[in-house]
């Protein structure tokens, strides 16, 4: 089995790419000139804007992991560009060259209704507003009309690694007012490769699915876990379910993750 990565020099891609190499998995990763990967990884330059330079990465694979997206910049119509056309490009180029590949593409659990009434649900009919999920959903529409074997997983906040990520929250989320007993599903990178080599195995074709931990915890609770400040409130909670994911297909599909909690995580040091 061979696997190109897209995205493979960003938070998840690096990560991923080393658990891959580590299960024995041929992995090869789409780069830009001068950027280094993970040992055990083939670089193939190119980039998904540039759909001239996509045919030598996909060409021969049995497997995509479609990472790479723009998430955290003013620039809308770059984000636009990257998640949308950049996935377009992609699938094209996999059509053409790689028909047969499975296409796994990584979305968000931010396309879920901020005011949705249960956990956010892959059935659920979405509709964002910002430009980062909203160019995820429109990338995941040309994905399942693409006539490609394809896979989708929603992934929640992403943290583990000493990527920093889950210590920087608070202070993020203090500026957008989120309550303290908001809770949050979340995914140690550990299980972004449990959920994605589950996917390689055909369980996941032609599904969405969501990936996430076995317990989401309040704004507050994470705040104490990395030692930051967050206020505390009695308020009334007005949203209960925003960055909350369903992940009962996950689980009827055999995913199982490995670092259930963040709880866990800290007593492992893998935070």
């Amino acid at each position: 089995m061979t696997i190109l990565v897209t995205g493979g020099t960003g938070l998840v891609g690096p990560r991923l790419l080393k658990r891959f190499v580590a299960a024995g998995i041929d992995c090869r990763a789409l780069v830009r000139p001068g950027k280094e990967l993970p040992a055990g990884v083939t670089a193939v330059e190119g980039d998904i804007l540039s759909f001239d330079s996509l045919a030598a990465a996909v060409e021969g694979v049995s497997a995509i992991v479609h990472l790479a997206a723009l998430f955290r910049t003013s620039d809308e119509d770059q984000i636009w560009k990257v998640n949308l056309e950049g996935t377009r490009n992609l699938i094209a180029a996999s059509q053409e060259h790689a028909p047969s590949a499975r296409f796994l593409m990584a979305s968000t659990s931010n396309v879920y209704d901020a005011d949705t009434s249960h956990p956010g649900r892959e059935t659920d009919e979405v509709s964002p507003t910002l430009a980062y999920p909203a160019s995820k959903v429109e990338a995941e529409k040309e994905l399942r009309a693409s006539g490609l074997n394809w896979g989708i997983l929603r992934l929640p906040f992403i943290y583990g690694d000493k990527d920093g990520h889950l210590e920087a929250l608070p202070g993020r989320v203090t500026g957008m007012k989120w309550h303290p007993a908001q809770k949050l599903s979340v995914v140690h990178h550990e299980d972004i490769a449990t959920g994605f080599k589950l996917a390689l195995t055909g369980v996941m074709d032609h599904r969405t699915v969501n990936i996430a931990d076995e317990s989401p915890l309040t704004m507050y609770e994470i705040a104490q876990i990395v030692d930051s400040a967050y206020e505390p409130s009695a308020e009334p909670l007005i949203n209960p379910w925003q960055g909350h994911m369903d992940v009962t297909l996950a689980r009827s599909l055999g995913f199982q993750p490995k670092v259930p909690t963040i709880y866990q995580a800290v007593r492992e040091g893998r935070l």
